[in-house]
């Protein structure tokens, strides 16, 4: 059975609103200082109690790759301002219940990275 609309569209506003948090800076944790983080998808599960965040890290300094300790920082700053984005996303999305935040880290965009790293490779 397909997936229904409701989890789709929620996942969509969490996203939108997370992002926007992000964008405007109301995030103060220093993790998010000199990073750019991406929600790259948000799956709700199907009963809306809990909600995957995928998020990608990136480093706003030119030839500095993101490490595994920076993506732990990022990780833990978002686990501690769950509580505050739920409250965000229940003032943004008009919903009885604000699913549980979970943060995983999206490896889709470094394993595209490596690909092309890979192929420009063989080009030489």
């Amino acid at each position: 059975m397909g997936r229904s609309y409701r989890p789709n569209m929620l996942g969509s506003e969490i996203q939108r609103v997370l992002s926007d948090m992000l964008v405007r800076g109301e995030l103060k944790d220093p993790a998010f200082q000199n990073r750019m983080i991406g929600i790259n998808s948000v799956d709700v599960s199907r009963d809306g109690s809990y909600a995957t965040l995928y998020i990608t890290v990136l480093s706003f300094t030119p030839g500095k790759e993101t490490t595994a300790e920076d993506k732990k920082e990022v990780l833990e700053a978002l686990k501690k301002s769950a509580g505050f984005i739920r409250t965000e996303i229940g003032k943004a999305v008009k919903v009885r219940h604000i699913p549980e935040l979970r943060f995983s880290f999206d490896e889709s965009f470094e394993y595209g990275m490596k690909m092309d790293k890979i192929l420009d490779g063989l080009k030489k």
